[in-house]
């Protein structure tokens, strides 16, 4: 559903499965625990189906009531998957409703803090957050590595969980490797 709306954002979730399997083969996960983060992570941004194209693809600054429709699609991908079954998709209903916190609690929906977000949603959130900015969008250029790197840096212990940082940066030439080779 998800590659069939935008092309660019069918490029992402490949990414972002990839580069968190990555992650997760790094972390040391089980081969299983990394299949089904693999499986699930594209599941992230699903709510952004419940979004209006209008904003999703606004150029420029989103003003405060796009804002706060954006800010709805931890949740709406959560409802999409809650209740089923499969791990994979339990899985991905988590990544859905946390991907979105911050490692200090300032994130949303639900204000979760350090390890009380799921691991998985840890990983999907450096994964999407660094694929979204080295990436042009329709409201932003792409970002420079370098400038993405100081980002990572900043929020490490704030946005994102330090040693996710660390590792991403201790291996970014094999992220940057998933970067091109997904390019689209």
């Amino acid at each position: 559903m998800i590659e069939a709306r935008s092309g660019e954002t069918g490029h992402h979730v490949r990414r972002v499965a990839e580069s968190s399997r990555l992650m997760a083969r790094l972390l040391g996960l089980s081969a299983h625990e990394t299949d089904v983060l693999w499986m699930a992570s594209p599941m992230h941004d699903l709510g952004k189906i419940g979004i209006s194209d209008h904003i999703l693809n606004k150029p420029g600054k989103l003003n405060d009531e796009e804002w706060k429709s954006i800010k709805n699609h931890p949740e709406i991908g959560y409802r999409v998957l809650q209740g089923q079954e499969r791990e994979v998709v339990k899985a991905g209903a988590v990544i859905s409703i946390q991907h979105h916190e911050k490692w200090n609690g300032t994130g949303y929906p639900e204000g979760l803090k350090g390890e009380e977000i799921h691991l998985f949603a840890r990983i999907t959130a450096v994964i999407d957050v660094v694929d979204a900015l080295y990436h042009a969008r329709a409201y932003k250029p792409a970002w420079p590595m370098e400038k993405i790197i100081a980002l990572l840096q900043e929020e490490r212990g704030r946005h994102f969980e330090p040693r996710l940082v660390d590792l991403f940066l201790d291996h970014l030439d094999d992220f940057l490797l998933i970067q091109t080779k997904y390019a689209g």
